[in-house]
């Protein structure tokens, strides 16, 4: 009895040194999450009722448990390098199987999917119209094609014109000649195609106490006009009432569509003698190239484009558990949802308790190197100490064997 005793307390303390020295050896490894082992006591019972004299009959290894508590986190500068700051794993799939990780080394493959060392994608929510469609997962795709134009369609005009100005002596108003008006000012702006067309709009004193008239020319050619520009005896705009100003569609040689642009002069003053442009915008862009991706705390994925704009990808899908210790290790520092883990709940980074998402960083294993060398003595030593029960049963059994 003492052999069989002993022989499974060095199959624990064997046991236990299998994982300490599992989580030494992983004390590098991104998204690594240490593991304790834990043993229970073998004892024989009767039918009826537990003997006030048996004796137990050694140990046996009941768990290999996960410690799921946080790793330390460190910053790569890498994009695609992810951290989670608290509860949840990353959602990946490989050949429709569902597996879940803490480790966020992604980078991208030949089709722009991102992935994985093993390969495997990482899961998001698809952009709608009005937010991320929760209810589906997406692999996470970034975009290799150019980011369509916005045609131009409304300018902001933040200017001052001067109250004390006189009407030309030119007229009427002809923009080769600077005696034909009293300011100008131009911008570019964007037709269909994402091509750039010059816009300037020239402003004409009156013969009119506080009013001017504003005419626009795209690409040297008029567009409509002259419109007033009316302001009160504090210098405040009251002609048109709203500010704004619709003028004739520009038709293009181009082949675009016709550019139709409202002018906002909401903002337009009339005070000193100076003609100021505070601001001077427009609402499109060209085409641009991806430059870049962008990931918030929140999981939600940007692209970024040569011509200042961004577009969302996705969201990433986060993914927690009633029981993340009963999850299953499928290698890699992946999980597998088990029966003992229940059922994946997906949701969003941020909310439901789920932690928030560094970007251009990676969390660190979570295994204390000290305490991991403190248990590997202690291991060693009740090794050590089963070996010896050992020896001293066989010294028992050699001395009763030698009696005669």
């Amino acid at each position: 009895m003492p052999f069989q005793v002993a022989l499974s307390g060095l199959n624990a303390a064997n046991a236990d040194l299998n994982v300490t020295a599992n989580n030494i050896a992983n004390v590098n490894t991104t998204g690594f999450k240490s593991s304790r082992a834990t043993f229970a006591e073998l004892f024989a019972t009767g039918l009826q009722s537990v003997s006030s004299t048996a004796t137990g009959l050694g140990a046996r290894l009941t768990d290999v448990q996960q410690q799921f508590t946080q790793g330390t986190i460190d910053f790569t500068g890498n994009n695609l390098d992810l951290a989670l700051v608290g509860d949840g794993f990353f959602t990946l799939s490989e050949g429709g199987e569902q597996s879940f990780t803490r480790s966020g080394a992604f980078g991208i493959d030949r089709d722009g999917f991102v992935v994985n060392a093993q390969g495997s994608k990482l899961q998001a929510f698809s952009p709608t119209a009005s937010g991320f469609n929760t209810a589906q997962l997406t692999d996470l795709q970034l975009t290799t094609g150019n980011n369509p134009p916005q045609q131009t369609t409304t300018v902001e005009a933040g200017l001052n014109l001067p109250a004390n100005a006189a009407q030309p002596v030119v007229t009427p108003l002809d923009p080769t000649d600077g005696q034909s008006f009293n300011h100008t000012t131009s911008l570019s702006v964007i037709d269909s195609l994402g091509a750039s067309h010059t816009a300037s709009y020239f402003f004409v004193k009156t013969p009119n106490a506080n009013e001017w008239e504003a005419s626009l020319f795209v690409d040297g050619n008029a567009v409509g006009g002259p419109v007033p520009l009316e302001f009160d005896a504090s210098g405040a705009l009251v002609t048109p009432a709203t500010g704004s100003v619709v003028f004739p569609p520009v038709p293009l040689a181009t082949g675009a569509e016709p550019l139709e642009l409202t002018t906002e002069f909401g903002g337009a003053t009339q005070f000193g003698s100076q003609f100021v442009v505070n601001s001077l915008g427009q609402d499109g862009f060209e085409s641009g190239r991806l430059t870049g991706i962008d990931i918030s705390q929140e999981g939600v994925v940007f692209a970024r484009f040569t011509n200042g704009q961004s577009s969302p990808l996705g969201k990433l899908a986060m993914a927690t558990f009633s029981n993340p210790e009963g999850l299953g290790n499928d290698g890699d520092t992946t999980f597998v949802e088990t029966f003992a883990s229940g059922e994946a709940l997906l949701g969003e980074a941020g909310t439901s308790g789920l932690g928030l998402i560094e970007s251009g960083a990676l969390e660190a294993s979570n295994v204390d190197l000290t305490a991991e060398l403190v248990s590997m003595i202690t291991a060693q030593r009740n090794f050590q100490a089963n070996a010896q029960m050992i020896s001293t049963a066989d010294t028992i059994t050699q001395t009763i064997i030698n009696i005669r």
